[in-house]
């Protein structure tokens, strides 16, 4: 069982760009899950999060700019980034706070990370 991400990369200020986040293995469901990113010498911090039944939240500097959002069927995990500024630039990554399949429950799962970088 894993998390990928895909879909980061070089961008400039005022471009887009959609984060994906595909949980692998055999999983019968998945809680709540999120994006969070950490920037060189900076620690983690949280930019959105969705329940299994959508509920939405995110950090201010998300507001009004970035949109989560989740396929369950699919088991994916989206970040819709527009407007990106050279301040988001940093390594995104995707975390499930439970998944449960025919092992059981496992929590708090990260990905490996995308990076995604802002030019000005």
């Amino acid at each position: 069982v894993q998390l990928v991400e895909s879909g980061g990369g070089l961008v400039q200020a005022g471009g887009s760009l959609r984060l994906s986040c595909a949980a692998l293995g055999s999983i019968f469901s998945i809680g709540d899950m999120g994006w969070y990113r950490q920037a060189p010498g900076k620690q983690r911090e949280l930019v959105a999060t969705i329940s299994s039944d959508d509920y939405t939240t995110y950090a201010d500097s998300a507001k009004g700019r970035f949109t989560i959002s989740r396929d369950n069927a699919k088991k994916e995990l989206y970040l819709q980034m527009n407007n990106l500024r050279p301040d988001d630039t940093a390594v995104y990554y995707c975390k499930a706070d439970r998944m449960v399949g025919n092992w059981g429950p496992l929590y708090d799962s990260w990905g490996q990370g995308t990076q995604v970088t802002v030019s000005s």
